[in-house]
Protein backbone atom coordinates (compact mmCIF):
# COMPACT_ATOMS: atom_id res chain seq x y z
CA UNK A 1 0.00 0.00 0.00
CA UNK A 2 1.44 3.36 -1.06
CA UNK A 3 1.55 6.19 1.45
CA UNK A 4 1.41 9.67 -0.08
CA UNK A 5 1.30 13.06 1.60
CA UNK A 6 -0.97 15.65 0.07
CA UNK A 7 1.18 17.58 -2.47
CA UNK A 8 2.23 21.15 -1.70
CA UNK A 9 2.81 23.89 -4.23
CA UNK A 10 6.08 25.80 -4.08
CA UNK A 11 7.92 28.36 -6.18
CA UNK A 12 11.58 28.93 -6.99
CA UNK A 13 13.37 32.29 -6.93
CA UNK A 14 12.82 32.66 -10.65
CA UNK A 15 9.08 32.07 -10.09
CA UNK A 16 9.03 28.49 -11.43
CA UNK A 17 6.16 26.60 -9.80
CA UNK A 18 6.58 23.02 -8.59
CA UNK A 19 4.58 20.45 -6.66
CA UNK A 20 6.33 18.50 -3.90
CA UNK A 21 5.08 15.46 -1.99
CA UNK A 22 6.25 12.40 -0.07
CA UNK A 23 5.55 8.94 -1.44
CA UNK A 24 6.55 6.03 0.79
CA UNK A 25 8.80 8.41 2.76
CA UNK A 26 10.61 9.55 -0.39
CA UNK A 27 10.33 13.22 -1.40
CA UNK A 28 9.48 14.08 -5.01
CA UNK A 29 9.23 17.39 -6.87
CA UNK A 30 7.36 17.75 -10.18
CA UNK A 31 7.22 20.78 -12.46
CA UNK A 32 4.61 19.31 -14.80
CA UNK A 33 2.22 16.39 -15.12
CA UNK A 34 4.13 14.24 -17.61
CA UNK A 35 5.02 11.56 -15.09
CA UNK A 36 1.38 10.92 -14.24
CA UNK A 37 0.18 11.14 -17.82
CA UNK A 38 -1.16 14.70 -17.49
CA UNK A 39 -0.60 17.47 -20.05
CA UNK A 40 -0.71 20.18 -17.38
CA UNK A 41 2.36 22.48 -17.32
CA UNK A 42 1.85 25.28 -14.78
CA UNK A 43 4.99 27.14 -15.87
CA UNK A 44 3.65 27.55 -19.39
CA UNK A 45 1.08 29.94 -17.94
CA UNK A 46 1.59 33.65 -17.10
CA UNK A 47 3.36 34.13 -13.76
CA UNK A 48 0.21 35.31 -11.96
CA UNK A 49 -1.62 32.05 -12.91
CA UNK A 50 1.09 29.55 -12.10
CA UNK A 51 0.24 29.00 -8.42
CA UNK A 52 -3.37 28.32 -9.35
CA UNK A 53 -2.33 25.79 -12.02
CA UNK A 54 0.10 24.28 -9.53
CA UNK A 55 -2.76 23.56 -7.14
CA UNK A 56 -4.69 21.86 -9.94
CA UNK A 57 -1.61 19.72 -10.67
CA UNK A 58 -1.29 18.88 -6.97
CA UNK A 59 -4.86 17.55 -6.95
CA UNK A 60 -4.24 15.49 -10.09
CA UNK A 61 -1.06 13.98 -8.63
CA UNK A 62 -2.81 13.02 -5.38
CA UNK A 63 -5.78 11.43 -7.15
CA UNK A 64 -3.56 9.58 -9.60
CA UNK A 65 -1.26 7.99 -7.03
CA UNK A 66 -3.97 7.39 -4.39
CA UNK A 67 -5.99 5.41 -6.93
CA UNK A 68 -3.02 3.18 -7.78
CA UNK A 69 -1.83 5.04 -10.86
CA UNK A 70 1.63 4.45 -12.26
CA UNK A 71 4.49 6.55 -10.92
CA UNK A 72 8.17 5.91 -11.69
CA UNK A 73 11.14 7.15 -9.69
CA UNK A 74 13.26 8.47 -12.58
CA UNK A 75 16.39 8.70 -10.45
CA UNK A 76 16.26 4.96 -9.82
CA UNK A 77 14.20 4.14 -12.91
CA UNK A 78 11.96 2.11 -10.64
CA UNK A 79 8.19 1.86 -10.31
CA UNK A 80 7.09 3.12 -6.89
CA UNK A 81 3.34 3.26 -7.51
CA UNK A 82 1.01 1.34 -9.77
CA UNK A 83 2.18 -1.36 -12.10
CA UNK A 84 3.22 -2.09 -15.65
CA UNK A 85 2.69 -5.31 -17.56
CA UNK A 86 5.72 -7.57 -17.79
CA UNK A 87 6.10 -6.62 -21.45
CA UNK A 88 6.19 -2.91 -20.56
CA UNK A 89 8.80 -3.48 -17.85
CA UNK A 90 10.92 -5.57 -20.22
CA UNK A 91 10.74 -2.76 -22.77
CA UNK A 92 11.94 -0.28 -20.14
CA UNK A 93 14.75 -2.66 -19.16
CA UNK A 94 15.87 -2.93 -22.77
CA UNK A 95 15.87 0.86 -23.17
CA UNK A 96 17.94 1.17 -20.00
CA UNK A 97 20.48 -1.27 -21.43
CA UNK A 98 20.58 0.55 -24.76
CA UNK A 99 21.37 3.81 -23.01
CA UNK A 100 24.23 2.22 -21.07
CA UNK A 101 27.87 2.09 -22.08
CA UNK A 102 27.90 -1.19 -24.01
CA UNK A 103 29.29 -2.02 -27.44
CA UNK A 104 27.04 -1.47 -30.44
CA UNK A 105 27.27 -5.20 -31.25
CA UNK A 106 26.03 -6.18 -27.79
CA UNK A 107 23.18 -3.67 -28.02
CA UNK A 108 22.17 -5.18 -31.37
CA UNK A 109 22.15 -8.63 -29.78
CA UNK A 110 19.92 -7.38 -26.95
CA UNK A 111 17.52 -5.76 -29.40
CA UNK A 112 17.33 -8.95 -31.45
CA UNK A 113 16.71 -11.07 -28.34
CA UNK A 114 13.93 -8.67 -27.32
CA UNK A 115 12.34 -8.80 -30.79
CA UNK A 116 12.21 -12.61 -30.62
CA UNK A 117 10.72 -12.51 -27.13
CA UNK A 118 7.86 -10.10 -27.86
CA UNK A 119 6.62 -12.40 -30.62
CA UNK A 120 6.09 -15.15 -28.04
CA UNK A 121 4.53 -13.26 -25.12
CA UNK A 122 1.05 -14.70 -24.60
CA UNK A 123 -0.31 -12.51 -21.76
CA UNK A 124 0.40 -9.73 -19.27
CA UNK A 125 2.78 -11.98 -17.33
CA UNK A 126 5.79 -13.45 -19.13
CA UNK A 127 6.03 -17.15 -18.33
CA UNK A 128 8.66 -19.86 -18.52
CA UNK A 129 6.75 -21.26 -21.49
CA UNK A 130 7.10 -17.93 -23.34
CA UNK A 131 10.87 -18.11 -22.86
CA UNK A 132 11.02 -21.73 -24.01
CA UNK A 133 9.15 -20.82 -27.20
CA UNK A 134 11.55 -17.95 -27.80
CA UNK A 135 14.60 -20.16 -27.31
CA UNK A 136 13.24 -22.65 -29.85
CA UNK A 137 14.38 -20.16 -32.47
CA UNK A 138 17.81 -21.78 -32.19
CA UNK A 139 18.71 -25.47 -32.20
CA UNK A 140 22.45 -24.82 -32.21
CA UNK A 141 23.80 -25.02 -28.64
CA UNK A 142 26.03 -21.97 -28.89
CA UNK A 143 23.32 -19.75 -30.42
CA UNK A 144 20.74 -21.05 -27.94
CA UNK A 145 22.97 -20.23 -24.97
CA UNK A 146 23.85 -16.82 -26.39
CA UNK A 147 20.17 -15.93 -26.78
CA UNK A 148 19.43 -17.20 -23.27
CA UNK A 149 22.28 -15.11 -21.87
CA UNK A 150 21.05 -11.92 -23.58
CA UNK A 151 17.46 -12.48 -22.46
CA UNK A 152 18.67 -13.12 -18.93
CA UNK A 153 20.55 -9.83 -18.99
CA UNK A 154 17.37 -7.96 -19.91
CA UNK A 155 15.30 -9.79 -17.30
CA UNK A 156 17.82 -9.14 -14.53
CA UNK A 157 17.60 -5.44 -15.34
CA UNK A 158 13.80 -5.73 -15.33
CA UNK A 159 13.90 -7.16 -11.79
CA UNK A 160 15.43 -3.87 -10.65
CA UNK A 161 12.60 -2.00 -12.37
CA UNK A 162 9.81 -3.89 -10.64
CA UNK A 163 9.48 -7.24 -12.43
CA UNK A 164 8.43 -9.83 -9.84
CA UNK A 165 10.52 -12.77 -11.05
CA UNK A 166 12.88 -13.91 -13.77
CA UNK A 167 11.44 -16.99 -15.51
CA UNK A 168 14.76 -17.71 -17.25
CA UNK A 169 16.37 -18.89 -14.00
CA UNK A 170 14.34 -22.11 -14.33
CA UNK A 171 15.72 -22.80 -17.82
CA UNK A 172 19.19 -24.30 -17.96
CA UNK A 173 21.86 -23.65 -20.55
CA UNK A 174 22.43 -26.35 -23.13
CA UNK A 175 25.49 -28.36 -22.28
CA UNK A 176 27.91 -29.61 -24.89
CA UNK A 177 27.54 -33.29 -25.60
CA UNK A 178 30.59 -35.28 -24.67
CA UNK A 179 32.87 -35.57 -27.68
CA UNK A 180 33.82 -39.19 -28.20
CA UNK A 181 37.16 -38.42 -29.87
CA UNK A 182 36.87 -41.82 -31.55
CA UNK A 183 40.28 -43.53 -31.85
CA UNK A 184 41.79 -44.40 -35.24
CA UNK A 185 42.02 -48.00 -36.42
CA UNK A 186 44.50 -47.19 -39.22
CA UNK A 187 46.75 -44.55 -37.64
CA UNK A 188 49.38 -44.72 -40.41
CA UNK A 189 46.76 -44.31 -43.12
CA UNK A 190 45.23 -41.17 -41.62
CA UNK A 191 48.66 -39.67 -40.89
CA UNK A 192 49.71 -40.22 -44.52
CA UNK A 193 46.55 -38.52 -45.74
CA UNK A 194 47.16 -35.54 -43.44
CA UNK A 195 50.82 -35.29 -44.54
CA UNK A 196 49.75 -34.89 -48.15
CA UNK A 197 47.36 -32.13 -47.05
CA UNK A 198 49.42 -29.90 -44.68
CA UNK A 199 52.83 -30.36 -43.05
CA UNK A 200 52.05 -28.37 -39.90
CA UNK A 201 48.83 -30.31 -39.31
CA UNK A 202 50.73 -33.54 -39.88
CA UNK A 203 53.41 -32.59 -37.34
CA UNK A 204 50.71 -31.58 -34.87
CA UNK A 205 48.85 -34.89 -35.25
CA UNK A 206 51.89 -37.18 -35.13
CA UNK A 207 53.21 -35.41 -32.00
CA UNK A 208 49.77 -35.52 -30.38
CA UNK A 209 49.82 -39.26 -31.03
CA UNK A 210 53.47 -40.04 -30.28
CA UNK A 211 54.26 -37.49 -27.56
CA UNK A 212 50.80 -37.19 -25.97
CA UNK A 213 50.90 -33.39 -26.09
CA UNK A 214 47.63 -31.47 -26.05
CA UNK A 215 47.35 -29.86 -29.50
CA UNK A 216 45.78 -26.48 -28.74
CA UNK A 217 48.03 -25.48 -25.84
CA UNK A 218 51.15 -27.50 -25.06
CA UNK A 219 51.91 -28.39 -28.67
CA UNK A 220 50.88 -25.14 -30.35
CA UNK A 221 53.17 -23.13 -28.05
CA UNK A 222 56.14 -25.51 -28.31
CA UNK A 223 59.55 -23.94 -29.01
CA UNK A 224 62.88 -25.57 -29.88
CA UNK A 225 64.06 -24.60 -26.43
CA UNK A 226 61.59 -27.12 -24.98
CA UNK A 227 63.60 -29.97 -26.56
CA UNK A 228 66.87 -31.46 -25.39
CA UNK A 229 69.83 -30.86 -27.69
CA UNK A 230 69.42 -34.24 -29.43
CA UNK A 231 65.62 -33.78 -29.75
CA UNK A 232 65.04 -37.01 -27.79
CA UNK A 233 62.98 -35.39 -25.00
CA UNK A 234 60.56 -32.49 -24.49
CA UNK A 235 60.59 -30.72 -21.14
CA UNK A 236 57.49 -28.81 -20.06
CA UNK A 237 57.14 -26.82 -16.84
CA UNK A 238 54.05 -27.22 -14.67
CA UNK A 239 52.79 -23.80 -15.78
CA UNK A 240 52.59 -25.08 -19.35
CA UNK A 241 50.38 -28.12 -18.86
CA UNK A 242 46.99 -29.03 -17.49
CA UNK A 243 48.16 -31.14 -14.54
CA UNK A 244 50.37 -28.35 -13.19
CA UNK A 245 53.32 -30.75 -12.93
CA UNK A 246 56.62 -30.68 -14.77
CA UNK A 247 56.69 -33.17 -17.65
CA UNK A 248 59.53 -34.86 -19.49
CA UNK A 249 58.21 -36.52 -22.65
CA UNK A 250 60.20 -38.94 -24.84
CA UNK A 251 60.19 -38.11 -28.56
CA UNK A 252 59.85 -41.24 -30.75
CA UNK A 253 62.27 -41.70 -33.67
CA UNK A 254 59.45 -41.33 -36.23
CA UNK A 255 58.82 -37.83 -34.82
CA UNK A 256 62.50 -36.87 -34.50
CA UNK A 257 63.14 -37.55 -38.19
CA UNK A 258 60.61 -34.83 -39.04
CA UNK A 259 62.29 -32.18 -36.88
CA UNK A 260 64.93 -29.65 -37.88
CA UNK A 261 66.01 -27.84 -34.73
CA UNK A 262 66.04 -24.06 -34.82
CA UNK A 263 66.93 -21.34 -32.32
CA UNK A 264 65.61 -22.01 -28.83
CA UNK A 265 63.20 -19.06 -28.78
CA UNK A 266 61.49 -19.97 -32.07
CA UNK A 267 58.14 -21.74 -32.32
CA UNK A 268 58.42 -25.10 -34.09
CA UNK A 269 55.45 -24.36 -36.38
CA UNK A 270 55.89 -20.70 -37.31
CA UNK A 271 59.68 -20.43 -37.19
CA UNK A 272 59.21 -17.12 -35.34
CA UNK A 273 58.97 -16.09 -31.70
CA UNK A 274 55.19 -16.01 -32.02
CA UNK A 275 53.04 -19.14 -31.70
CA UNK A 276 50.16 -19.85 -34.11
CA UNK A 277 46.88 -18.27 -33.00
CA UNK A 278 44.74 -20.36 -30.59
CA UNK A 279 42.35 -21.43 -33.34
CA UNK A 280 45.04 -22.38 -35.87
CA UNK A 281 44.86 -26.17 -35.61
CA UNK A 282 41.07 -26.13 -35.24
CA UNK A 283 40.90 -24.26 -38.54
CA UNK A 284 43.31 -26.66 -40.30
CA UNK A 285 41.44 -29.69 -38.94
CA UNK A 286 38.06 -28.29 -40.01
CA UNK A 287 39.33 -27.76 -43.55
CA UNK A 288 40.97 -31.18 -43.65
CA UNK A 289 37.69 -32.83 -42.61
CA UNK A 290 36.04 -31.36 -45.69
CA UNK A 291 38.41 -33.21 -48.06
CA UNK A 292 39.37 -36.33 -46.11
CA UNK A 293 38.28 -39.72 -47.39
CA UNK A 294 39.34 -41.60 -44.28
CA UNK A 295 37.97 -39.61 -41.33
CA UNK A 296 34.99 -41.08 -39.50
CA UNK A 297 32.34 -39.37 -37.41
CA UNK A 298 33.52 -38.27 -33.92
CA UNK A 299 37.19 -38.41 -34.87
CA UNK A 300 39.00 -35.23 -33.81
CA UNK A 301 42.51 -33.96 -33.15
CA UNK A 302 42.24 -35.49 -29.68
CA UNK A 303 41.59 -38.87 -31.30
CA UNK A 304 45.36 -39.05 -31.92
CA UNK A 305 46.10 -38.61 -28.21
CA UNK A 306 43.46 -41.18 -27.31
CA UNK A 307 44.75 -43.63 -29.93
CA UNK A 308 48.23 -43.26 -28.46
CA UNK A 309 46.89 -43.85 -24.95
CA UNK A 310 45.20 -47.08 -26.01
CA UNK A 311 48.37 -48.26 -27.75
CA UNK A 312 50.67 -47.60 -24.78
CA UNK A 313 48.30 -49.28 -22.33
CA UNK A 314 47.86 -52.34 -24.53
CA UNK A 315 51.64 -52.70 -24.87
CA UNK A 316 52.59 -52.04 -21.26
CA UNK A 317 49.46 -52.80 -19.23
CA UNK A 318 50.70 -50.13 -16.83
CA UNK A 319 48.45 -47.38 -15.52
CA UNK A 320 51.48 -45.70 -13.98
CA UNK A 321 53.26 -45.43 -17.33
CA UNK A 322 50.07 -44.20 -18.97
CA UNK A 323 49.71 -41.53 -16.27
CA UNK A 324 53.24 -40.27 -16.86
CA UNK A 325 52.92 -40.30 -20.64
CA UNK A 326 49.60 -38.47 -20.65
CA UNK A 327 50.59 -35.97 -17.98
CA UNK A 328 47.64 -36.87 -15.76
CA UNK A 329 47.62 -35.52 -12.22
CA UNK A 330 46.79 -38.91 -10.66
CA UNK A 331 46.21 -42.61 -11.40
CA UNK A 332 42.51 -42.02 -10.80
CA UNK A 333 42.45 -39.59 -13.72
CA UNK A 334 44.18 -42.14 -15.96
CA UNK A 335 41.74 -44.85 -14.87
CA UNK A 336 38.76 -42.60 -15.63
CA UNK A 337 40.39 -41.73 -18.96
CA UNK A 338 40.63 -45.39 -19.97
CA UNK A 339 37.04 -46.03 -18.96
CA UNK A 340 35.99 -43.08 -21.09
CA UNK A 341 37.77 -44.70 -24.05
CA UNK A 342 35.97 -47.94 -23.24
CA UNK A 343 39.26 -49.81 -22.87
CA UNK A 344 38.91 -52.97 -20.84
CA UNK A 345 41.23 -53.21 -17.86
CA UNK A 346 40.59 -56.96 -17.48
CA UNK A 347 40.93 -59.85 -19.87
CA UNK A 348 38.80 -63.01 -19.73
CA UNK A 349 41.79 -64.89 -18.33
CA UNK A 350 41.86 -62.48 -15.36
CA UNK A 351 38.36 -63.46 -14.25
CA UNK A 352 37.58 -65.98 -11.45
CA UNK A 353 37.47 -69.63 -12.46
CA UNK A 354 34.85 -72.24 -11.41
Amino acid sequence: MNTISYPKVGQTKDLKVFVSFYLNNQRYRLYNGKRIGSLLEPNSFPEDQRIYQGNILATEIYKHISSGGLFVDNRKDKIVSGSLSDAEIIKKALNFKLQSDYTSKYKEELQYAYSLLVNNISGNVITKEDIIETLKHYKNRSSYNSLRKNLNSIFNQALELGLKENPIKEIKRKRAKANLNKPFEDIQGILNEIKSYNNNLHLCCIMTYGCFLRPHGELRELTWGDFTADLSYIKLSGSRNKSGRNRIVPVPSYVRELLNKGDNNLNIFTGTTKAPNPGYFKMLWRRFKEVSKLLEQDQTLYSFRHSGAIEIYKRTGSLSKLQKAMGHSSLAVSLTYLRGLEVSELEESDMPMV
